[in-house]
């Protein structure tokens, strides 16, 4: 559910360019950027980080396409909120010795010291490599093929990169301990062979 919320703007987007222009599209993704926000706040009493990022990148150059009336801050913003959060997984091992992967989702897995710094590099290039794909389709097509590409091409690159992700931590995942064996049955003695 929190995945779909967190969809909605980029759903509006996509929905109101097909009624509409760049311009009205822009301001809807706005609003239920805020709206999103909003409703984050309200129900878990903060705003998660890359929500957080997202929406004032957002804010910044969707602002300054309309204002400007200039489409290129729009299309930059996917590249802008992803390059910035690579170069936050990437540097902030200056500042901590923990990668940061590890301290946003440490209390949900438990992994060894190597995997984390491994899955915070993961991270990294994954975001990086997206947002060279948004510049060379920004560059190279037209603006209602960038569009698409907003609404299916970067969804679907995230829903891959978070099943590459799953399928990679499980291997990375101590394994279950089993349950004991039931003592149940521990004090009966063992059966007595029939004499013969």
């Amino acid at each position: 559910m929190q995945l779909l919320i967190e969809f909605l703007p980029i759903l509006s987007f996509f929905v109101a360019y097909k009624f509409s222009d760049v311009y009205v599209a822009t301001g809807v993704m706005l609003v239920v950027l805020l709206l999103v926000v909003a409703w984050q706040w309200f129900k878990h009493g903060k705003v998660g980080p890359m929500l957080l990022v997202s929406a004032g990148i957002g804010l910044i150059f969707g602002g300054l396409t309309i204002w400007l009336h200039d489409q290129t801050f729009v299309q930059l913003k996917p590249t802008v909120v992803y390059w910035l959060l690579a170069l936050v997984l990437l540097g902030g091992r200056l500042f901590s010795d923990k990668p940061l992967v590890q301290r946003v989702m440490d209390t949900a897995l438990q992994l060894p010291e190597a995997a984390w710094r491994t899955l915070n590099t993961i991270w990294a290039l994954t975001f990086i490599v997206i947002g060279a794909i948004n510049l060379f389709v920004m560059y190279r097509y037209d603006l209602d093929t960038w569009v698409n590409f907003k609404a299916y091409g970067l969804t679907g690159l995230t829903i891959l990169f978070a099943l590459g992700q799953g399928i990679w931590l499980a291997t990375k995942l101590p394994p279950e301990v089993e349950n004991p064996p039931s003592s149940d049955h521990s004090s009966e003695s063992p059966k007595q062979q029939d004499a013969p």
